[in-house]
């Protein structure tokens, strides 16, 4: 395949396996542009700034991403950004979830570097590349399914502001981190609850626990 003017988005928080996925796009499209993110609002960041991107790369256990979260969220905003998961978690349940929240592809961390230029080229191509074990698994739970389609009405800011919401900060954290208010975080706030439908923080942040890669692990939070 001979392509020029690639712009890639490689987004995980391991500088060791960036650098592997690098290296596989740099084979495959030696003139590719390579944009990094080692977390969540720096992919958002790079997403932004680039939106003519041709992929990205997405780890889902980036600081911030919330599993699922973020690509339900970047889907949301920027639906012609094709995403292919990358990811150490390899059953069945976790690809099928992934692709039916919009990815076009997952790639195993396990596999081989011709692997991963293989799935790569095939999506750039228009494909999807979807591992065997995905056909072993159901879809999506009808509550979560439910969740994902109430979080792609947030807007950037929303969301952002739900992921801060979610890692424990206060609100005078979150405007600090934003260069906003903490007016103008309350009122992001309400527009959160309106929007998933929740009555206080603490069932907000619960309700987005619902897109965890494992969901069954989020517990009650400590939200102030």
């Amino acid at each position: 395949m001979t392509v020029t003017a690639r712009t890639i988005l490689v987004a995980d928080d391991h500088p060791l396996f960036r650098e592997a996925l690098k290296g596989a796009v740099a084979k495959l499209l030696p003139g590719a542009a390579l944009v990094e993110s080692e977390n969540a609002e720096s992919l958002f960041a790079s997403a932004e700034a680039h939106p003519e991107a041709d992929l990205l790369l997405l780890d889902l256990n980036m600081p911030g991403a919330h599993g699922f979260s973020a690509l339900v969220h970047l889907r949301a905003v920027q639906p012609q950004l094709p995403v292919i998961v990358v990811s150490a978690r390899e059953e069945a349940n976790v690809v099928r979830r992934a692709l039916e929240h919009g990815a076009v592809g997952f790639i195993p961390k396990s596999s081989s570097p011709a692997v991963i230029r293989d799935a790569i080229a095939t999506v750039l191509d228009g494909g999807t590349w979807v591992p065997a074990q995905a056909d072993q698994a159901e879809g999506l739970a009808p509550e979560e399914a439910d969740i994902a389609a109430r979080i792609r009405e947030l807007t950037p800011q929303q969301f952002r502001v739900l992921s801060m919401l979610g890692s424990g900060l206060l609100n005078k954290q979150i405007a600090h981190a934003l260069g906003v208010s903490e007016a103008t975080v309350k009122a992001h706030m309400t527009a959160v609850l309106r929007k998933l439908g929740a009555s206080n923080r603490t069932q907000a942040v619960l309700m987005a626990g619902r897109l965890a890669v494992d969901p069954a692990a989020v517990s009650d939070v400590d939200v102030a």
